[in-house]
């Protein structure tokens, strides 16, 4: 992923409201499952670590990503956002 389309998924993803929440748990196979799942009807998606959640972001990302098969957008203090292009449901078209 070049850093244009980085900026472009991040321009895009602040307009997105977190789906998902990591808390004190942290990464379960439920969250990883879920968010697998997500991915097959939006190609971003955001999700917030809450405070109780003692794990770095930059590492639960870096592991949802390999999970998921997902790439990592950016984390920016407690958000991460995820991107995976869908082959079905293809909305977002990246710049070249």
């Amino acid at each position: 992923m070049t850093s244009k389309q980085r900026a472009y998924l991040k321009s895009l993803a602040s307009n997105l409201e977190p789906i998902f929440q990591i808390g004190k748990a942290s990464l379960t196979p439920e969250v990883t499952e879920a968010v697998m799942e997500a991915f097959n009807t939006r190609e971003l998606i955001k999700i917030a670590v809450l405070k109780n959640c003692l794990d770095d972001p930059k590492a639960i990302a870096t592991v949802l990503a390999e999970r998921t098969h997902s790439q990592v957008v950016h984390v920016i203090g407690k958000k991460i956002v995820l991107y995976k292009e869908s082959k079905d449901h293809k909305k977002i078209m990246l710049p070249l």
